[in-house]
């Protein structure tokens, strides 16, 4: 039960206070980025130089797609935690933060789903897969 020491006027414990919870948010915030900006550099040096090393379809790279996964569901426990323990500001942040690696997400899902799997090549008539008995 909150203690609102029985005066009208005093603020209820039960919510966290919106300075408390926006410094909570700077100072995740400035530990998160660096981590996802570390993230980042290791996939794309990751990806350097395997552009031109195979003819046939490579298969997909999960690597990316799992970091990033991780660093979503770890951005996403932090947002219930703060949002368990009564900072709802840090926990809304976490959540928009989460949103957005989970875009990311999915964008290196589908980047490597198009790289193992390339389109057909055109047929002499120009069409993929067009029937041979016209």
């Amino acid at each position: 039960m909150p203690v609102n020491d029985g005066r009208p006027g005093a603020p209820s414990d039960s919510r966290g206070d919106g300075f408390a919870g926006g410094c909570v948010s700077l100072i995740v915030l400035l530990i998160e980025i660096p981590v996802a900006l570390l993230l980042g550099l290791a996939s794309v040096i990751r990806g350097w130089g395997r552009a031109d090393e195979q003819t046939v379809a490579p298969q997909m790279d999960w690597v990316p797609i799992l970091w990033l996964g991780g660093f979503t569901l770890g951005v996403l426990v932090i947002a219930v935690v703060f949002l368990c323990s009564a900072h709802p500001f840090a926990g809304a942040v976490q959540l928009l933060l989460a949103a957005v690696a989970l875009l990311f997400t999915i964008a290196a899902w589908h980047d490597q789903y198009e790289r193992a799997h390339p389109p057909p090549p055109p047929t002499r008539s120009g069409m993929p897969h067009a029937p041979s008995g016209t």
